[in-house]
């Protein structure tokens, strides 16, 4: 029996590789073909039923339009109901904890400031709601909710210092403020001052939602407008 030489064993490698290409090449060009064939039957065919371009672009028109329109609607609606957005505290109490963070974003929407977003959850840094108001100043609030209203328990101080250790230094807060459906210890007043945070309690709290004004109307010493509005 006679062993193959090395040399012509290897030979047979290449001719397989150069034949695998090939076929990839007629595949490609069958491929290229029939797409180009089929394009140019349905360019013919429509050269000769041009009227179907018409209908379709007729009912492509209508569609736009009609979703144009449902979301115009949809946008007037949502404006309305932010307008007349009220909440009553009873209403709040019983809101679940991300419920009630919904509920203070959506607030501070109803006053103006459109692009207010919730970010609460896992990681948040102690913001929950961000909001930039119409005179351009950015508002990080934390939120506290209380299932049992002003018989739960009080915000204290430690929940202020996670606010004013990010609010500032991290998401760029104009305003920092903490917001609960509670009570807030005499401590942690006296700390908010001093670090010009800002707390709204439950008594706040229940002025705003009812709609009479806008919460940096219900602040004290808020800073200034950072640019001219029409509010201004």
């Amino acid at each position: 029996m006679t062993r193959r030489s090395p040399a012509r064993r290897r030979s047979r490698r290449p001719s397989n590789r150069r034949r695998r290409k090939d076929d990839r090449l007629i595949i490609s060009i069958v491929a290229s073909a029939v797409t180009i064939g089929l394009v140019v039957a349905v360019v013919n065919w429509l050269l000769v039923h041009w009227w179907v371009l018409i209908v379709v672009g007729t009912l492509a028109v209508l569609a736009g339009g009609g979703w144009l329109y449902r979301l115009k609607q949809k946008a007037r609606w949502e404006a309305a109901h932010a307008q007349s957005l009220r909440y009553g505290l009873s209403q709040l109490d019983a809101l679940h904890h991300s419920r009630f963070e919904d509920a203070v974003r959506d607030l501070m929407r109803r006053d103006g400031c459109r692009d207010a977003v919730r970010v609460g959850g896992g990681g948040d840094l102690g913001a929950d709601v961000k909001a930039t108001d119409p005179y351009g100043r950015r508002w990080v609030i934390q939120c506290k909710h209380r299932r049992n209203g002003a018989s739960g328990s009080a915000v204290g101080t430690p929940d202020l210092q996670v606010l004013n250790g990010t609010a500032r230094q991290v998401h760029g807060a104009d305003i920092a403020v903490i917001v609960t459906n509670g009570r807030v210890t005499a401590p942690a007043v006296a700390f908010a001052k001093q670090q010009r945070l800002h707390v709204v309690d439950r008594q706040t709290l229940g002025t705003w939602a009812s709609g009479s004004h806008p919460l940096w109307e219900l602040l004290r010493a808020v800073p200034p407008p950072r640019k001219p509005t029409t509010l201004s």
